[in-house]
């Protein structure tokens, strides 16, 4: 069994004397426990995996106390993925999906977005509670893979040059994906117009250089990753903020969420309700006197 005591972070990067930001993120164990018991087909599981570091890098970028929910929605053999991390760093996914189609585009070729996504469009939420404004931008699916697609956001709404770099791998002793993010943001300097081009199109050269079983190299702490990318323009890294799977989900928000609901939709033959959670495959039962107790009465 790998070691993946480097991983599970988020990491804050700048380049020295260049107006280039960046983000690393390496998942290990959350991934592994967000993926666990829900027996997803391996291009599922890898899709998800996808999603979630996307998600966690997106959301390491932002400033926002709250909830940051990343959602793809397509018309697809994979109908949704959904990745969402608290300002806390805690963080959860889930995949739905049509076994059937999933299994015929695992065996075609082409790729991942319009083979197992199809059309659609993916999402970012930031939550900040009741008394602060929702902020969401939306982006087609319009690209290859999952990174294109979130770049063509940047490029599109926020004018920010932005590439990232991202993959999974879970065929391993150990599941883990891995994103790295980089910007050019607005130069605070007098630079000749050329020079800064030439200047991010060697940030985006070097980034193409990365391989994939680097960035996930369980034997090189995520200081290192940046330092093999960039020590030549002087990479700043700073503390990695740590990241841990955790499900928000319990018997009284379930609750919360059935007493929306009409009563008669809900419940079985039996009069009982029962609701699995879609991030932890949790179980959640209520019997008559639950559900008589969260209605307020008998006959509602």
């Amino acid at each position: 069994m790998a070691t993946l005591e480097n991983f599970d972070i988020a990491q804050t990067f700048q380049l020295d004397g260049l107006d280039v930001r960046g983000r690393l993120v390496r998942l290990g164990p959350a991934l592994e426990q967000i993926l666990h018991g829900h027996d997803y087909p391996e291009v599922v599981a890898e899709l998800l995996a996808e999603t979630l570091v996307l998600g966690a890098t997106l959301a390491s970028a932002l400033k926002y106390d709250g909830l940051f929910t990343l959602q793809v929605q397509s018309d697809g053999p994979i109908s949704l993925l959904v990745a969402d991390m608290t300002s806390g760093g805690e963080l959860r996914g889930y995949a739905r999906y049509d076994a059937d189609r999933v299994a015929e585009a695992a065996k075609a070729e082409g790729a991942k977005v319009p083979r197992l996504l199809g059309n659609g469009h993916l999402t970012f939420t930031v939550e900040q509670g009741p008394d602060l404004e929702r902020y969401q931008g939306i982006v087609a699916l319009e690209g290859a893979t999952l990174a294109a697609c979130a770049q063509n956001y940047f490029r599109a709404s926020e004018q920010l040059e932005t590439v990232i770099f991202l993959g999974a791998e879970l065929n391993s002793d150990s599941p883990r994906a891995g994103a790295v993010l980089v910007q050019r943001m607005p130069s605070q300097a007098t630079k000749d117009a050329a020079q800064v081009e030439e200047e991010w199109h060697r940030m985006v050269v070097l980034l193409a250089s990365l391989k994939l079983e680097e960035l996930l190299d369980s034997g090189l702490e995520s200081d290192q990753v940046l330092y093999r990318l960039y020590h030549d323009d002087g990479v700043r890294a700073y503390v990695p903020k740590s990241l841990v799977y955790k499900c928000r989900c319990s018997f009284d928000k379930v609750a919360a969420t059935l007493k929306s609901l009409p009563r008669d939709e809900i419940v079985d033959e039996n009069g009982r309700a029962h609701v699995s959670c879609e991030f932890c495959a949790a179980n959640y039962n209520f019997t008559q006197t639950d559900l008589d107790r969260i209605y307020g009465s008998v006959d509602e």
